[in-house]
């Protein structure tokens, strides 16, 4: 479960300091989606960058799984974002030397060799997505969706229980968009995981089970129209 609770954030400017984030609120629960919304600058980034523990709230907490991750030193809390985060680009952010196999291997690859098991959660996750024809292929020679199935395996490779989003579909075609969507949501709740997805895609945004808008660094959850 991740629950959020009055975290904000700013910035030290020339001037006064830049509020990004203010008392953002959120609670969801495992096999949860959620897509967050809202103009460029609004702090979106900011905010999943916390969620990823990857930036620290200047107030306010956050907890995953009961835990809160930011009551960890910085070793501890990569270990932590490892084994408990996945998350999904939009640029991919595949390593071009490597195969999909290996791409999808990384999170181990991070911690030590992988296992037998953990390449069996590999195969498992590339035949889900429908790359296993492909699965010995570089990211070059694969289109952009096949990269973001990819990297959408790789999120998935540690079991995580927060799948973190950004613009998953933003450089897709329709077609592809609706296909990347629709397998993002299906592997989410086959895992029980929640899914928060950051999107300037409303068709992405109204697929999902919640829908929040930032603006001006403060979240409000709003009615689902889908």
């Amino acid at each position: 479960m991740l629950i959020v609770d009055k975290v904000s954030k700013s910035y030290a400017t020339a001037g006064q300091p830049l509020r990004v984030l203010s008392d953002i609120s959120l609670s969801l629960h495992p096999g949860q989606s959620a897509a967050i919304v809202g103009p460029s600058g609004s702090g979106k980034t900011t905010l999943l960058q916390i969620l990823g523990t990857l930036d620290e709230p200047d107030e306010g907490s956050v907890q995953i799984n009961g835990s809160d991750p930011f009551s960890l030193d910085e070793k501890k809390r990569a270990a932590f974002r490892n084994r408990t985060i996945g998350f999904v680009f939009q640029d991919h952010h595949l390593l071009p030397q490597l195969s999909v196999v290996e791409n999808v291997l990384i999170p181990a690859l991070a911690i030590g060799k992988p296992s037998a098991a953990d390449i069996e959660r590999a195969e498992t996750l590339i035949k889900a997505v429908g790359l296993s024809e492909r699965r010995t292929h570089l990211p070059g020679e694969l289109s952009g969706g096949e990269r973001e199935r990819v990297a959408i395996s790789r999120a998935l490779l540690m079991r995580p229980t927060l799948i973190l989003a950004d613009e998953p579909t933003g450089n897709l075609d329709a077609k592809t968009a609706s296909e990347i969507t629709e397998l993002l949501l299906r592997l989410q709740s086959d895992e029980n995981a929640v899914l928060i997805t950051v999107t300037h895609s409303l068709t992405l945004a109204e697929a999902m089970e919640r829908q929040f808008e930032l603006t001006e660094g403060r979240l409000v959850e709003r009615s689902n129209v889908s």
